[in-house]
């Protein structure tokens, strides 16, 4: 079986997220998610609106997706890629290249975005039409 593993905050999920979960299952078996925990993200300085529990239970209804873990520290990559077997790791392509140090313990891919979408966007528009 080909393991294969992502990361994100997946709050305010859209399309682009889905993509990215449906080209990640296609890369292999089973697909692992590193959900982002609410007090990660604090330390991030980004604020999820969903909880990690809610965000999670969003996850884990994604046909996509077989596992959701939580995602604690930047460092915990190389031991979850050691701990779960994974065989691929995947992420967007804004992030090409900051990965590369797991291509010692599994295949690395950074998938094209989704054009035209992201969080950011999202809450930008919003704030828009709010403040419009």
């Amino acid at each position: 079986m080909k393991k294969v593993l992502t990361y994100g905050t997946f709050d305010l999920l859209h399309f682009g997220h889905i993509n990215l979960l449906r080209r990640a299952k296609e890369l292999g078996d089973y697909l692992i998610v590193g959900l982002s925990t609410d007090e990660f993200n604090k330390g991030k300085n980004k604020q999820a609106y969903h909880s990690f529990e809610n965000r999670k239970m969003i996850l884990e209804s994604i046909r996509y997706v077989d596992e959701v873990i939580p995602e604690n520290t930047w460092d915990q990559k190389i031991q979850d890629v050691i701990d779960h077997n994974v065989d691929i790791f995947v992420m967007g392509d804004d992030w090409k290249g900051k990965f590369d140090f797991l291509k010692e313990y599994c295949e690395v891919v950074y998938l094209p975005r989704t054009i035209g979408i992201s969080t950011s966007k999202i809450k930008n528009d919003l704030n828009v039409v709010k403040n419009g």
